[in-house]
């Protein structure tokens, strides 16, 4: 079922930190492989210490992100879910559930992995991109 344009996919994930590097082109190709989803309130997107496989773009509606029970955060339109699933299969450390109807896409581990294999400059783009954040993140003198 198709919701969004092309165009309003790749603009919500240039908006992405992690695909920040990432030509026009590549972003079209990542796009094209998002599946557009709706769901209802109170459907469950993650689930704290399962395995995730998948990015999530909100575009429209609230979650609630919550761990052992307590919600931390309340994330809406414009916001992203799981970025690093697509890049490594781990456990995802939130729960995340649908706080009002939900309006958004999806692109899979499988999905970012086929773009990779035809544009390996992506994964390089992306892994640059994360080295940068986590220099940024990190209070160890060694990382600069």
């Amino acid at each position: 079922m198709r919701l969004f344009r092309e165009d309003t996919k790749i603009e919500a994930l240039r908006r992405a930190p992690l695909f920040e590097g990432l030509s026009r082109n590549e972003l079209e190709q990542l796009a094209r492989l998002a599946e557009d989803l709706e769901v209802d309130a109170g459907k469950v997107l993650t689930r704290e210490g399962e395995s995730g496989r998948e990015f999530f773009v909100i575009l429209e509606g609230e979650v609630d992100v919550s761990r052992r029970g307590q919600t931390i955060a309340t994330r809406g339109a414009g916001d992203f879910i799981g970025e690093i699933a697509i890049l490594e299969d781990i456990q995802r450390t939130a729960t995340v559930t649908a706080k009002t109807p939900l309006r958004f896409f999806v692109l899979t581990a499988q999905a970012f992995r086929s773009v990779v294999d035809e544009y390996p400059e992506v994964e390089r783009k992306v892994l640059r991109t994360l080295a940068r954040r986590l220099a940024a993140l990190s209070d160890d003198p060694s990382m600069a």
